[in-house]
This record gives C-alpha cells, sequence and structure tokens, in this order.
C-alpha cells in the first residue's frame, strides 16, 4: 500500500498520520464496468451509484495515532472504574510511537451493568486517539447484513455500517462501538454477529467483503470496542477474538468524583456557567453519587437550570429532579 506520513489539522491536537488504502480502485472499476454491460440496469442503480461515489471520494483515508503518548491523567480522574481498560490502551498507543506502524488496539469487550458510562468511555477513547467513531447499536439491529451489507439482488438493500465508515469517513482506522452486543437479535438466517468473526481477526479484516458492493474493504485498522450487560449470550468465538474487562459500577467516592467533575465540565462547556459556582456543594454531590453515570448529566441539566430560575449562581439539592433524593445506593460498590 502506498503510504506517506502527513498531520492533518485538528482543534483538539496534532495527530500523527498515514495515508492507507482501504479499497482498490482498479477493483472498482472492474465492477462498474461490468454492470454497464448488463442488461436490467435500472435494478442495479443503488450499486452503480456506491460504486461512482467510491471512485468519486478515492482509497485514501488518514490512518492516525497520538502524536507521543498522551497525559490520560484525565480520562483516569474522569473514568475511575476504567482503569484497567485505560491501562490496555495506554500499551498500544505506546507501541505505536517512534515507529512507522500505526495503532492497533485489540478488540475489547467492557462488560459491566447498565449506565455505568461503556458507551460515554468510547467516545472519550476516540476524542482521545484522533479518529471518529461509529456507534452501532445492537440491540436494534435484527439482520446480519446492517454490519456487512446484503446483496444488491435483493430490494432495498445497501452497503453494511463496517463499508459506510470505511468508504464514506475520513479514516482507515475509526472506533467502531458495537453497543450492547449480548441483544443481538437474529434467526437461522442472519445472524447478526456473523461479520465480526471475520472483521475481528487482523488477517482476515484486511480484504472484507460487504455482500452488497463485493468489493474488498481493509477493515484491519479498525478500532472495536463491543459493550455488552452480560456475555452468556455472545458466542464463545467471538469473546476469544477480544479483550473482555468486567468493568464494575463506580465506588460511592469514585461516582461523587464522577459527578464532580461532570459538573466542572458542563459548566465549562456554556456561557452560562460563568453565572455557576465553580464548585458543587458537597450535599449535591452525595445525591448525584447515588445514580449511575449517565443520568447524572439529566440530573445536573436539570439542577443548573433551576437554580438560574431562581437567580442563585449555588446548585442545591432542591434543584435535581424529585426522584434523585430518594436513591439508595444500590448498583454502586461500597
Amino acid at each position: 500500500m502506498n503510504e506517506h506520513s502527513l498531520v492533518p489539522p485538528s482543534p483538539l491536537r496534532l495527530p500523527v498520520a498515514q495515508i492507507r488504502h482501504v479499497f482498490s480502485p482498479a477493483e472498482v472499476e472492474r465492477k462498474l464496468a461490468r454492470l454497464q454491460e448488463a442488461g436490467n440496469q435500472r435494478d442495479y442503480d443503488n450499486l452503480r451509484s456506491v460504486y461512482e461515489r467510491m471512485l468519486e471520494r478515492g482509497p485514501e483515508r488518514f490512518q492516525v495515532k497520538p502524536a507521543g503518548v498522551p497525559d490520560m491523567a484525565g480520562l483516569y480522574e474522569a473514568l475511575p472504574n476504567f482503569s484497567a481498560v485505560l491501562d490496555d490502551v495506554k500499551r498500544h498507543v505506546a507501541l505505536a510511537q517512534d515507529s512507522s506502524d500505526g495503532l492497533e488496539v485489540t478488540p475489547m469487550l467492557l462488560l459491566g451493568p447498565p449506565g455505568i458510562g461503556k458507551t460515554h468511555f468510547a467516545r472519550q477513547l476516540a476524542e482521545l486517539l484522533g479518529t471518529g467513531m461509529n456507534l452501532l447499536p445492537m440491540s436494534s439491529m435484527t439482520a446480519g447484513w446492517l454490519l456487512s451489507g446484503a446483496s444488491s439482488q435483493w430490494r432495498g438493500a445497501r452497503p453494511g455500517k463496517v463499508f459506510e465508515a470505511l468508504v464514506e469517513g475520513e479514516y482507515a482506522n475509526p472506533v467502531i462501538v458495537v453497543d450492547e452486543i449480548d441483544k443481538a437479535s437474529g434467526d437461522a438466517q442472519y445472524d447478526p454477529l456473523g461479520a465480526l468473526y471475520s472483521l475481528l481477526e487482523h488477517d482476515t479484516a484486511q480484504s472484507f467483503t460487504d455482500e452488497f458492493a463485493e468489493v474488498a474493504i481493509d477493515a484491519s485498522q479498525v478500532i472495536w470496542i463491543t459493550t455488552a450487560n452480560d456475555s452468556r449470550s455472545i458466542p464463545d468465538p467471538i469473546l476469544n477474538r477480544m479483550n473482555v474487562f468486567e468493568v464494575d459500577a463506580p465506588t460511592l467516592d469514585q461516582a461523587r468524583t464522577i459527578a464532580r467533575n461532570l459538573y466542572q465540565s458542563i459548566r465549562a462547556g456554556h456561557d452560562w456557567g460563568r453565572l455557576l459556582d465553580p464548585e458543587p456543594l458537597d450535599d449535591v454531590l452525595d445525591v448525584l453519587a447515588q445514580m449511575p453515570p449517565r443520568e447524572m448529566r439529566r440530573a445536573l441539566m436539570t439542577g443548573f437550570g433551576n437554580a438560574r430560575l431562581e437567580r442563585r449562581a449555588s446548585m442545591q439539592v432542591a434543584d435535581l429532579p424529585k426522584a434523585a433524593a430518594g436513591r439508595s445506593r444500590i448498583g454502586f460498590v461500597q
């Protein structure tokens, strides 16, 4: 593959990048020429459009990695129950430094109770690595072709999500999050997880073929993050292709830290934040710490709004949603 170093502009950082070819234009041109020779061309309009779009965009995509091992102290503090996962990512980033190698991260499964921040972690990781993120909620997927595409002979067929991420995206190594993989449903004909058997293996992912486009795509650099509440419904061959991290619910002290960081992050991200105290009150943190992390943001936004309605700079417990005050500590590690 033709690769050369580039540094694409970024508002947050300057990641080191290479250019990687994710498909062969010559193969696409051959496929397009065959379509033009075939009859019933109206039946292949969608497929023709896909080939033309591929040639228009070209095969080159950024393969990015952080410029040096990044300072991850903020992530360790903001996501204290993900320390083991962050340690693993840090090792992979270190391996890619001072070399021409791209960043490779072993596919991972984040296993833990709902609401503890697994999807939020994936978004933070994508930002850290300087690449894009695609979220695939498996709970809503009922057919395997949503990952791998469906044959163009089927009415309404289209390419799969992996193909779209690499052809329509900017990166050769996007973060793809298969959310709630344990809730994938299907029947004997369509296995929603079937495509992952090859996609999670580096060698076979280099020539992954979408069933719609029937063009080999290099998906070997994709950074795979899967999430689940329960691993028992995930096939062993899929589990064996991933590093499995059991993510506990945060301890009460960790939950307080998460709530405090989230308070400060929301406040700093809005101009109205200057009208509110830079630090939350202790009793507000006590209430927020009873919530799963995914609910904290909604509660804080309600609290900020109620404080401003009363023209106060200080958020009080009464400003939070009424249901929050009665929460127990169930679900948190004591």
